[in-house]
Formats: C-alpha cells, structure tokens, sequence
C-alpha cells in the first residue's frame, strides 16, 4: 500500500470520527427538540445553555421512563369524556368554575393513568416528556387563570383557556380535541 493510500485513508477515518463527535451532539439535539417542541426553548430559557436545558430534559425522560404509565380501558374513557362534556354545558353559567373543574379532571386523568400528581411544576416536567406540544398550551391556560385569579380575565380569555385544557385532556385520553368535542 503506498503511502498517499495510507494517509488518505487515515485521514478519511479521522474525519469520520470527528464527524461522530460533532453530530452526536446536534442529533441529541434535534431529537430532544422534536419531543419536546416548545418545551425545549422554554427549558432553554430557563437554564441559560443549551448543555443545561439538554441535560434537564434528559432527566426527564429518564425520570418518565420509570413511571408505570398506561392506557385507560375504554369505558373509563368514556366517563371521563361524558365528564368533560358536562364541564363545557356549565361554562356558559360559570366559565371560571368550568376551567377550575377542566383543571381537575386533568389531574384526575393524570393520576389515574399513573403520571405523579403532586407539586405542580414536577408534574409539568413528565408531562413534557409525552406531551410536551399541547403542554405549552396548557401553560398558557395556567397563565390565564392566574389573570382570572387577578380579576384581569375575560370570558373570551376564559373559552381559550378551556380549549387549551381539552387540548391536554383528549392527548391524556389517546383521543383528538375534535373528537372529544364531537362525543368521539
């Protein structure tokens, strides 16, 4: 073998690994951004590096991983959506009432299906893991209770927030906003 052969060779080599190195990272990246969608720039926000947020949300879906979580059989299903149909008649006589109860069947759901419950930000956190998408509207909604809480939010901000709950809900559920909302 002559040596220019040798040399292009292991030059050839070094790249290769240099390229596994380099894109190891990126594609780490990429996947942790398509998972968790709008999460990931929230984390990256609120950890300041993207090494930080990355080894946050690694965390996550390490801590998700050992949680027992399961599908509801159908008929539980079933009375969840007949519940949250119910919730949806009541907001026109009581929007903020109806968004506290949309609250609440949420985490009845949550719970039931094995998710943790507790303190509200760890519950966010495995919630990003499987629904990290629809989670950011749910934050959103949490947001506008907060200013319903405050005496600053309309009804029309009342309606939204309740969407943003069925967006969560139906995900929770294995069933689309449009279906839920059609008795599907």
């Amino acid at each position: 073998m002559s040596i220019v052969l040798i040399v292009i060779v292991g030059v050839a080599v070094l790249a290769a690994a240099g390229g596994l190195v380099v894109g190891r990272p990126v594609l780490r990246s990429r996947r942790l951004r398509h998972r968790f969608g709008p999460e990931y720039d929230r984390a990256l926000g609120q950890f300041g590096s993207r090494r930080e947020a990355e080894r946050n949300l690694a965390e996550r879906q390490r801590r998700y991983r050992d949680l027992d979580i399961r599908d509801l059989p159908a008929e539980t299903k079933t009375k969840y959506e007949a519940a949250w149909s119910a919730l949806q008649e009541r907001f026109v006589e009581s929007p903020a009432d109806a968004l506290a109860q949309a609250d609440a069947l949420i985490t009845r759901v949550m719970h039931e299906r094995g998710y943790p419950t507790g303190a509200r930000e760890k519950r966010m956190e495995i919630l990003s893991v499987a629904h990290g998408r629809s989670l950011d509207r749910y934050r959103q909604a949490q947001e506008i209770d907060r200013l319903r809480e405050a005496g600053k939010a309309s009804t029309e901000d009342l309606r939204q927030a309740l969407l943003y709950h069925r967006t969560l809900f139906a995900e929770l559920l294995g069933r689309t906003p449009d279906a839920l909302s059609q008795g599907k």
